[in-house]
């Protein structure tokens, strides 16, 4: 059992070394110029909204621009408000990463870890760096994928896993709690949406338990907020607290219809990693379209529970 454990710590760790060559080659191709966009164009919280969206979806890290964000607003370039409006923006940009997690490009992975490693170690100017690092994040992410395929089955052989499964696919709670304990401990999401692709592919998991994790991993992400926060002025501590708020309430909405989110996830796609995927762009899009008109009662809820003296 030790050695498909290694195995499953290995793709994990090949997973998040992925993300993390994807964020910086994008980083490098946009360098500070992503700062700039958040401060420059978030006067409304539509404004901030769409920058939330655009500099997730360039980053490939909500958590990157959580902590971007944070810090901005801890030096006073942002308020409050103003983040309120990118961190909706941000949940929606943060499922372009799942879509891309589901491609499925058989053999083209090596050439394309190849052509991105030369360009790395050969490229002297920023642009090609920048697309050799994202490519090989990207051909990373793809390996650890298909590894999280392959151990799938025989890791479920184990009574410990086997167990695990049958409690998520009975339970939305459990599969909630496994979401948020695991996505709190990788600190990425996205991680634990591809290790729930890979148990749902071989059938191990139904898409409602999936669904589930799926949605206790939006509340675990916002860990990585919280600790950037910590030390930080009274307005970066409340962008956190937000952030953490909103995900609660809308994956404790949505936990009540995972049955009704996969009959209509399947009609959508045969393929299940590609359905769990949809669910996510649905879920994000709904709550933060939902939740944007109401910036300002937003502000209000939180400061009325975190900050008593200013509500």
């Amino acid at each position: 059992m030790g050695s498909f454990w290694m195995l499953f710590a290995i793709y994990t760790a090949l997973f998040l070394l992925g993300m993390f060559m994807m964020k910086a080659g994008l980083y490098t191709l946009s360098g500070h110029r992503l700062k700039r966009w958040l401060m420059r164009f978030t006067a409304t919280p539509l404004q901030g909204f769409a920058a939330g969206l655009a500099t997730t979806a360039l980053l490939q890290s909500s958590s990157a621009v959580m902590v971007m964000t944070v810090g901005l607003v801890a030096a006073g370039y942002l308020s409050f408000r103003q983040s309120i409006g990118i961190i909706l923006g941000s949940n929606i940009g943060s499922t372009v990463t799942t879509e891309l997690m589901t491609l499925d490009i058989g053999d083209g992975a090596i050439p394309l870890l190849v052509s991105g490693a030369l360009l790395v170690f050969f490229g002297r100017h920023r642009l090609v760096l920048g697309i050799g690092m994202t490519t090989v994040g990207l051909a990373a992410v793809l390996f650890a994928m298909d590894g999280f395929g392959s151990l799938a089955k025989p890791l479920a052989a184990y009574p410990f896993v086997d167990a695990w499964l049958k409690e998520t696919n009975r339970s939305v709670a459990v599969g909630l709690l496994v979401g948020i304990v695991l996505t709190a401990l990788v600190h990425s999401s996205a991680a634990t949406i591809g290790i729930a692709m890979g148990f749902l592919n071989e059938q191990l998991l139904t898409l409602s338990a999936a669904i589930a994790l799926l949605l206790g991993a939006n509340i675990g992400t916002c860990i990585t907020g919280l600790l950037a926060s910590i030390g930080s002025s009274k307005e970066a501590q409340l962008t956190a607290y937000t952030h953490l708020w909103l995900n609660v309430v809308g994956a404790a909405l949505f936990a009540f219809w995972t049955e009704p989110l996969a009959s209509f996830a399947a009609r959508l796609s045969p393929a299940p990693d590609v359905q769990l995927a949809h669910v996510s762009v649905l879920f994000n899009v709904i709550c933060s379209v939902a939740a944007l008109p109401f910036v300002g009662a937003i502000e209000k809820v939180i400061l009325f529970l975190h900050d008593r003296n200013r509500a």
